[in-house]
């Protein structure tokens, strides 16, 4: 199965990892990747520490964990380039809340794209079927 797959019909929960140029590690809730293609994800981010972040390293990693159970996946990507208020944004946020009930919060937004590197399963260190 793409991993584009496994995100459309996956139910969790994620969080995004970033690290700032010293080390000092964040963690924020995020909602599932959007897939440009099968080597390219998005994640769109408000003026925040994640942000902030990603300015100065671009590696991150996504950790998304499936609903009753064990099961998910571990994503690390590193950080290609960003848009900031692109029409994107509104494009993505239509596909995933058709009837507008999304969660826009006011501020700049980014459209963040990043290179998936390497894909794992959210318990050991085997490949994902």
């Amino acid at each position: 199965m793409k991993l584009s797959e496994y995100f459309d019909q996956a139910d969790g929960f994620g969080v995004l990892s970033t690290a700032d140029q010293s080390g000092k590690v964040n963690a924020a809730v995020y909602g599932r990747p959007h897939f440009m293609d099968e080597e390219t994800i998005t994640f769109i981010a408000g003026d925040r520490l994640t942000h902030a972040n990603l300015q100065v390293n671009p590696h991150a990693a996504y950790i998304f964990k499936e609903k009753g159970g064990y099961e998910g996946r571990r994503l690390y990507i590193t950080k290609i380039r960003e848009e900031k208020d692109s029409p994107l944004i509104e494009e993505i946020r239509r596909k995933k809340h058709p009837s507008g009930k999304g969660n826009p919060q006011s501020g700049p937004k980014f459209l963040i794209f990043f290179h998936l590197d390497k894909v794992l399963p959210l318990i050991g260190d085997g490949t994902v079927s």
